[in-house]
């Protein structure tokens, strides 16, 4: 743990150091569990995260890192991840493509944990309300596991002045793996206190994962 959280503090250094200058968003921050899609990443246990983000004309790039517990040699996950936001017709699009990387990782029956995925979602405002939804598409998802498909849409309000819920339902679906197919589902709420950001947020799944409460602070910089 104190080396993750060494290794978390050089990149928010960083981060801090190069948004300064103007030309890149960066993020720090802490969760008490890593959920990704309904699926804890670190044991249930806390996760210390940043990243930084270039943005032009639409296009964007970026990299975001965290601490993860897999259970055996793995502490790290690096995402890099780049696309282009647009609108039309009243919606807000995103399509892009992310690599999932695990510097650290072994082999997993002759497999890299790594992947990649590309995806296109949207987004609209609807009074008050904020509906977005996006598909991400893998032709060998996590360890060479196959095809899959993660289909998610969300809804968003401000309820309070600054305080935001929202609601979030996912699919995940894998060609090669019988019997895997599951849901996911969150409920959160959002804002910020003395300049910094906080969420809690509660995440069940259909079958084979526990459920979990989690809480997360985050601080921006540049932009």
């Amino acid at each position: 743990m104190i080396k993750q959280i060494a290794t978390a503090g050089l990149l928010a250094i960083t981060v801090s150091g190069i948004a300064s200058a103007g030309d890149v968003t960066g993020n720090v921050g802490l969760t008490t569990n890593y959920i990704f899609r309904g699926i804890t990443q670190t044991d249930d246990g806390p996760a210390i995260s940043g990243g930084f983000d270039v943005e032009k004309d639409g296009f964007y790039g970026g990299i975001w890192a965290s601490s993860v517990d897999f259970g055996d040699d793995t502490t790290m996950e690096m995402d890099f991840y780049g696309g282009y936001t647009f609108a039309a017709g009243g919606f807000d699009f995103d399509a892009g493509a992310i690599y999932y990387a695990y510097p650290d990782s072994p082999e997993l029956g002759g497999n890299s944990q790594d992947f990649l995925e590309l995806y296109f979602g949207g987004s609209r405002e609807f009074g008050a309300v904020t509906i977005d939804a996006k598909l991400s598409w893998s032709d060998d998802f996590y360890a060479g596991t196959g095809e899959a498909l993660y289909a998610e849409i969300g809804a968003a309000v401000e309820i309070f002045e600054g305080i935001t819920a929202d609601a979030r339902f996912g699919s995940s679906t894998f060609d090669d793996l019988a019997g895997a197919d599951y849901e996911d589902w969150q409920l959160g709420l959002s804002g910020e206190a003395l300049g910094v950001g906080w969420d809690l947020r509660y995440h069940d799944t259909s079958d084979f994962f526990g459920d979990a409460l989690v809480f997360s602070v985050s601080q921006s910089f540049g932009g």
